[in-house]
């Protein structure tokens, strides 16, 4: 999806206009690909097969489905169009459900939402959604495919996430079971306890990030990259029990210093 949607939320009779924004922002630090003899930047080009590796304009380029080995069909913009009703065109909300029945596996990407008409029926919407907590599924037609939704509102606002359909998630492997130990799994117990507490998100950052910006400015400044003098320490403990109970010390010990 584009960093901005203009359309409509529909739900039973009622219509309400609304934009969706990106909420995320990629901090990524782009590189780009370099020949390294001439450090000219490469191109990527997109070449005909059939016409000796011919450079195509992107204007020159259409969608086609092969129906056969070398047969196809063509798709224009405007025949998807014409393929979409106008309920494809809105994000129509199926049903309603409890937050927590969805696993986070269907996630996909979040966005906001804000009514850009009809705030009066956005704003009753977000209320009754919230005071019964309460989230929406929805489908709409993004492009070329049909797209899943959950609708939710939390602290007055409302949220929209794209999700994955049923047959788009992978089944998981099963995993071979062990015989556990009572012991064993108290101490695992009391370790995850010892490591909980409230998720603060400013509390982790992106630490490798700001290590390859300050190596970039090394780079910069002509000097080399030093490596980091950052010890983890190992310790080759074999024994789960030993290696449990060491855990748990450890941390134990980390509180208290905090405190």
């Amino acid at each position: 999806m584009a960093h901005s949607y203009k359309g409509a939320i529909s739900f039973g009779l009622v219509y309400i206009p609304i934009t969706l924004s990106v909420s995320v922002k990629q901090n990524d630090i782009g590189f780009n690909m370099l020949d390294k003899n001439t450090m000219s930047r490469v191109k990527y080009k997109k070449t005909c097969v059939d016409c000796k590796n011919k450079e195509v304009k992107n204007e020159d380029i259409v969608k086609g489905y092969q129906y056969q080995k070398g047969k196809y069909v063509i798709f224009t913009d405007k025949d998807f169009e014409k393929i979409k009703s106008p309920k494809d065109k809105n994000i129509v909300i199926e049903q309603f459900v409890n937050l927590e029945e969805i696993d986070p596996i269907y996630f996909d990407k979040a966005y906001y939402v804000k009514p850009s008409g009809a705030d009066k029926a956005f704003n009753v919407l977000l209320a009754a959604m919230e005071k019964e907590k309460k989230a929406g599924i929805a489908k709409t037609v993004l492009g070329t495919k049909e797209t899943l939704f959950l609708i939710r509102a939390k602290d007055g606002k409302m949220y929209a996430s794209t999700m994955y359909f049923k047959d788009e998630i992978q089944k998981c492997e099963e995993v071979k079971k062990s015989k556990i130990d009572k012991k064993e799994l108290d101490l695992a117990i009391n370790l995850i306890n010892q490591m909980t507490s409230k998720f603060a998100p400013e509390k982790f950052k992106d630490e490798y990030t700001e290590k390859i910006k300050k190596a970039i400015k090394r780079k910069i400044s002509g000097n080399d990259i030093v490596a980091t003098s950052e010890k983890t320490e190992q310790n080759n403990v074999i024994n789960l029990m030993d290696a449990l109970q060491k855990s748990l010390s450890g941390t134990k010990l980390k509180a208290g210093a905090s405190k």
